[in-house]
């Protein structure tokens, strides 16, 4: 049994894996959240980004298990189970900078992706079924109307009638025309940008708290297995 402040450490690393089961729950959530944003708006997405918010879920139930191991570890004061958690740890605090990494570099992609997307979905609103939901739901939602705003619609209808959900409470009766007076004006790039920038800094802020967490986890973990270990050659 370990003793002094090993023992010490050992009650902190039983807190902190609390808190990694806790942070792991966090980020199943948020991973749960960014899904559903993204199911809504799959259209204007282009295919890697569809695999971010599963990455966030499956990162979220890892962690949660791995936590279950470091409490049980320190509980038990098993030598095996505590390096077993901190190899462990230490492979998920990569694989999150190597994201983090990624999502820096393609933090400058998204207005041009979105772009891209919307110019080429745009014309398909009265063919396609799908894609006419995801844009009313871009519209009604983020309170924008067409990729620049509401002159580009007349491109693709070919007279002053736009899609409903361009103007607040209006039926799908034909009644939002370019000249309402309640027609939205904002780019629906802009909004959607705005959007995926402010879910990239939650997702971003929290990655730093576990990320610190996790270091400080790895560091308690090390100090307790090699205590351990030293019992044992001990005795």
């Amino acid at each position: 049994m370990v003793s002094g402040g090993m023992s010490c450490i050992k009650y902190l690393l039983f807190a902190f894996n609390l808190l990694f089961a806790i942070s792991g729950i966090a980020i199943l959530t948020i991973g749960t959240i960014v899904h559903i944003l993204y199911t809504q708006y799959s259209h204007f997405l282009y295919t890697g980004y569809h695999f971010v918010p599963l990455v966030l879920i499956v990162v979220g139930v890892v962690i949660f298990i791995i936590a279950f191991f470091g409490c049980c570890g320190a509980v038990k004061e098993n030598h095996c189970m505590i390096v077993t958690f901190s190899v462990f740890l230490l492979i998920i605090l990569v694989l999150e900078i190597v994201i983090g990494v990624w999502g820096y570099i393609k933090k400058d992609d998204v207005g041009t992706m979105l772009e891209n997307q919307l110019n080429d979905t745009m014309p398909e609103y009265y063919t396609n079924p799908d894609i006419k939901d995801s844009w009313n739901i871009v519209q009604h939602e983020a309170e924008c109307c067409g990729v620049k705003g509401p002159k580009d619609w007349p491109k693709i209808t070919h007279n002053e009638t736009l899609p409903y959900t361009c103007c607040p409470n209006t039926p799908d009766d034909g009644s939002c025309k370019i000249d309402s007076e309640n027609v939205y004006n904002d780019s629906c790039v802009d909004k959607l940008k705005q959007i995926f920038i402010k879910y990239g800094s939650i997702i971003g802020g929290v990655g730093l708290g576990v990320a610190g967490l996790q270091l400080i986890g790895i560091v308690f973990a090390c100090c307790l297995a090699c205590s351990i270990r030293k019992e044992y050659e001990t005795v």
